[in-house]
């Protein structure tokens, strides 16, 4: 690895100029390119102290061997510089957005004597309009719907060149698909106008063409040309299934892009939904690896950069409008460079209500699942978990195989209601049916360190026990052969006993926390006389591996897949704390006056309300009526009577009441 200092600049030789600056490898590889309002504040701030810096910065200082910068007049021109090195550079420490699939277009090229209709994939051509992305099966229907309607050639050069030279049309000509202008049926100039039509329809003006239609077909049918008439009857039901495919979902002059975004400490999932007319056209997705010290505005960005500036000419493919989750950062200088793509201005805003806004939220929805079926595919890999469970024992330098990890976390609000998680992986994969609920009370629940200690302790004491009892029951003396007389033997009916909870140590212990959570769980170990488990914690800030009594963190790399199963695993045990915590919080809302009864269970109480209607009815009944109620006896209702009495003469009549907001629930 190259030491910073033996290629940082000397002082005063950076300029307090915007600019663009380039780290290079000792290959002379571009591996990162920034830009800066002040080239002096930000290079500084790499070579200032590198050991304070973000593990991914950290890993590019030590990779690069040189840094070099350009000096440019506005913010405008560093961030259209920035671009074009990224993208001719592809520099590794940056962050690119790539497609989590390959979207289809309907793409006409009009560059062409006789444009063509077909569905492209990959790098945009000049002189090609296109329409979409669309989903693979919904592009041949369209495509193939509207060649009815606007017979535009759809062939390949070489198929047309064929039919031009022996003076015969394709299949496609003799079904009335294709206009055939390689054989003259129509002008090159008609042929056009077709295609010209075509790209109307598809760019929003489709209303206008089934009006031209209908009104055609009532000509024709005052005419009595009832066949032609019928031809476009069936044009306009085949435009009007086009144009019905995709549902109105903001005003019809509405032309936007989409954009919103779900992240987490590795990686983020973007979506857009591109609205033209009104109507959702399509869809595109990215996963991405984040850069520790990016945000979400440098994110959005980055995103906005790539996506249109990647798509070559995009004038009249840009829409208005681009809104996103967040502002970007640089974002007047980042709106007026996508303006000068487009040829008009672009708009960069955040919706705040309305149908923009409602749509934003399903556009995020979208982007929410995507991550988490990105994330469940990497699991659901073999090759990819094995891989994770070997990195990770070679990372932590274990000498047995992960064939077991379990996960705890401990979950409160202010002290109260705490609670804990265990979850467990099974060679990569979630075994639900072992996971368990801990509910912390006392001394135990002052802190998290004081909890992890507590739920350790009581989950390794059950092992123990459990591990003791199949100890004594295996020792348990040999009852002898069977008598010989056979017909007095009795069949053995009985059933296995079920297998203890805990009987199965892990081979690993995380828990959610870093040195203080660690240190206390493997205190509860040692203190049980365990040393064959061994204990590691998941700082969530930096994604840090704490080992039990180190100085240091492990740090994994980003992209290693250990860390994304210890990171699964974590984010599994917080989801299952927290859903423990809120249905334990849930019931301590409310507390009643028969709570204090004893004897008197859930069951019985609501027998009791279903009788008399309320607790203050319930109060004034004699042990006689009480007993009308299904399942109060005599004794339970003489209990009932004489609690009521010593607390009235306590003066601790107690209404049942929500302790959130004070209401009144009983009375």
């Amino acid at each position: 690895m190259t030491d910073p200092a033996s290629y940082r600049p000397q002082a005063g030789e950076i300029p307090t100029s915007p600019g663009v600056y380039r780290f290079r490898d000792p290959h002379g590889r571009v591996i990162y390119v920034g830009k800066a309002k002040s080239l002096r504040s930000r290079l500084n701030s790499y070579f200032a102290n590198p050991a304070g810096l973000l593990p991914k910065t950290h890993a590019m200082v030590h990779t690069a061997s040189s840094v070099e910068w350009t000096v440019v007049g506005s913010e405008l021109e560093s961030l259209q510089l920035e671009y074009t090195w990224i993208k001719e550079f592809k520099p590794r420490f940056n962050v690119v957005f790539r497609d989590d699939k390959t979207y289809p277009y309907l793409a006409l090229t009009m560059g062409e004597k006789f444009p063509r209709v077909q569905v492209m994939r990959g790098d945009r051509r000049k002189g090609t309009r296109y329409f979409g992305p669309y989903t693979a099966g919904a592009i041949r229907e369209t495509m193939d719907t509207l060649l009815r309607v606007f017979p535009v050639r759809s062939c390949s050069p070489g198929v047309l060149k064929r039919a031009q030279a022996s003076g015969r049309p394709c299949l496609l000509g003799y079904i009335d698909k294709c206009a055939a202008p390689c054989v003259g049926r129509v002008t090159p100039e008609e042929h056009r106008a077709l295609a010209e039509d075509f790209c109307s329809f598809m760019g929003g003006e489709a209303k206008r063409f089934i009006a031209r239609l209908a009104k055609d077909m009532s000509a024709a049918v005052a005419e009595l040309d009832y066949e032609r008439a019928a031809r476009l009857r069936d044009d306009i039901s085949a435009l009007r299934k086009v144009f019905e495919r995709n549902a109105v979902v903001l005003a019809e002059d509405t032309e936007a892009d989409i954009f919103a975004l779900h992240e987490d400490e590795l990686e983020a999932a973007v979506q857009v939904f591109h609205v033209r007319g009104g109507r959702v056209r399509g869809q595109r997705g990215w996963v991405v690896e984040k850069v520790e010290d990016s945000s979400t505005p440098d994110l959005v960005e980055h995103l906005l950069q790539q996506v249109y500036g990647d798509d070559g000419d995009s004038h009249g493919r840009l829409p208005r409008e681009v809104l996103v989750p967040v502002q970007p950062s640089n974002s007047a200088d980042l709106a007026e460079w996508l303006g000068g793509l487009r040829g008009a201005k672009v708009d960069i805003r955040v919706p705040q209500r309305g149908d923009k806004a409602a749509l934003m939220s399903t556009v995020r929805e979208n982007a929410e699942h995507a991550l988490k079926l990105h994330k469940t595919r990497r699991a659901g890999d073999l090759t990819v978990r094995s891989q994770a469970l070997q990195e990770l024992q070679e990372a932590l330098d274990l000498p047995v195989a992960l064939l077991r990890i379990e996960c705890y976390d401990v979950s409160h609000v202010q002290g109260t209601n705490v609670v804990a998680s265990m979850v467990v992986v099974e060679d990569g994969l979630p075994k639900k049916s072992d996971y368990r609920k801990f509910s912390v009370t006392g001394a135990a629940a002052a802190d998290d360190t004081a909890a992890m200690h507590d739920v350790l302790t009581r989950r390794f004491r059950h092992y123990l026990l459990d591990k003791t009892a199949q100890v004594e029951s295996s020792q348990l003396p040999d009852p002898g052969p069977a008598p010989a007389d056979a017909d007095n033997v009795v069949p053995d009916t009985t059933t296995p006993a079920p297998r203890n909870r805990f009987a199965y140590p892990p081979n690993l212990v995380v828990v959610d926390g870093g040195k203080p959570q660690v240190n206390a769980a493997a205190r509860a170990l040692a203190d049980l006389g365990i040393d064959d488990v061994y204990v590691v914690g998941l700082a969530k800030r930096l994604e840090e591996v704490w080992l039990p009594g180190s100085e240091f963190p492990v740090i994994l790399p980003r992209s290693s897949q250990g860390l994304y199963l210890l990171q699964r695993i974590r984010d599994e045990a917080h989801r299952f704390a927290i859903t423990f915590h809120r249905q334990k919080r849930g019931k301590a809302m409310t507390v009643s006056a028969l709570d204090g009864v004893p004897g008197l269970g859930e069951a019985k109480r609501k027998a009791l309300l279903a009788r008399f209607g309320s607790v203050k009815s319930i109060k004034t009944a004699s042990a006689t009526e009480l007993m009308y109620a299904k399942g109060i006896g005599h004794s339970l209702a003489a209990s009932i009577v004489s609690h009521f009495a010593a607390a009235g003469s306590a003066g601790d009549a107690v209404p049942t009441i929500n302790v959130t907001t004070g209401e009144i629930l009983e009375t």
